[in-house]
């Protein structure tokens, strides 16, 4: 009896030791506004600081593309987003936020940067991998733009749908320049339930079901890496995001709502894209997770949400 009381104490000390992880990391990660950071001139060699979103914005959007070992898709990426840009004359810039990536990612990106100038596009090299939420909450904090895209580097939202969503800012954001306009796929979700294997289908609802309950009332897709916000939304969201890596576009949601930022749901065009490296069953146990420590750490206090300076 002992040993068996023993066991099982050895085993919910293993499950809350995992369970807490997240919450442990948020404690004891450098805070995310004080990482500083370096792009370089291809052309001259020359490196540079990148600026602070505590500063005044510098350009139109900023565009924000976190990728891991996305040197074969990348491309395509970075050839529509750019035509499609520069068609609408739009004054911008593309930060590409290079995860600790062990391809070319950097060396592609960089030759974008020596066509089109680091006033256009900057390369944001991780030493270590953060995670996508750690990439992009990076990206963000250092961008020039008046308003920020997140935008993921296999291209599979169509880039062009970006005119809904600056509709829609338009619509929405309030006098203190607060607003954040979501992608969405929600409206393909028969067809896709028809194409999937049943089990991805139950874990894709069970996701969504919990987000309702447990984090997100007013976005039915929280995953679409395809969001729009104001410099001053993005400012005060990710100055307190905490999770680097699964559910952080849950949690950013989370803190929107919980602060009244207008909020807005887009449908977009959107595609599978070969070459994804999420592994299905290990991601929905994480993210079950971590929308659990969401939920608890800010109902608990453990987690508060700071103004942004």
């Amino acid at each position: 009896v002992e040993f068996v009381l023993f066991v099982f104490i050895l085993v919910v000390a293993a499950v809350l030791w995992w369970f807490s992880k997240p919450v442990r990391q948020s404690f004891t990660n450098p805070p995310a506004s004080s990482y500083r950071h370096v792009y370089r001139d291809p052309k001259t060699g020359e490196q540079k600081s990148f600026p602070s979103i505590f500063e005044p914005a510098g350009v139109e959007l900023s565009l924000v593309v976190p990728a891991y070992n996305e040197e074969k898709r990348i491309q395509k990426m970075l050839d529509e987003t750019v035509q499609y840009l520069q068609d609408r004359r739009v004054d911008y810039e593309i930060i590409v936020v290079d995860d600790g990536s062990k391809d070319k990612t950097s060396q592609v990106s960089l030759e974008y940067t020596k066509k089109l100038g680091t006033d256009r596009l900057r390369v944001m090299t991780l030493k270590e991998n953060q995670g996508k939420g750690g990439a992009v909450q990076q990206g963000i904090l250092h961008a020039r733009g008046k308003y920020i895209l997140m935008v993921d580097a296999d291209a599979a939202t169509e880039i062009k749908d970006l005119d809904r969503l600056r509709g829609e800012m338009r619509k929405i954001e309030d006098r203190k320049g607060m607003g954040v306009v979501v992608g969405s796929r929600a409206h393909m979700q028969e067809e896709a339930t028809a194409k999937r294997k049943w089990y991805r289908s139950i874990l894709m609802h069970g996701f969504h079901l919990l987000v309702y309950i447990l984090a997100v009332k007013t976005i039915k897709d929280t995953q679409c890496g395809f969001k729009l916000f104001s410099r001053n939304a993005a400012r005060i969201l990710f100055s307190n995001l905490k999770l680097r890596r699964w559910c952080f576009d849950v949690e950013i949601l989370h803190i929107a709502e919980a602060l009244s930022i207008p909020l807005k749901e887009v449908a977009v065009n959107w595609q599978e894209v070969p070459g994804s490296k999420l592994k299905v069953l290990e991601a929905s146990i994480l993210m079950g997770r971590d929308l659990v420590v969401i939920r608890a750490c800010y109902m608990l206090g453990i987690w508060t949400i700071k103004k942004a300076r």
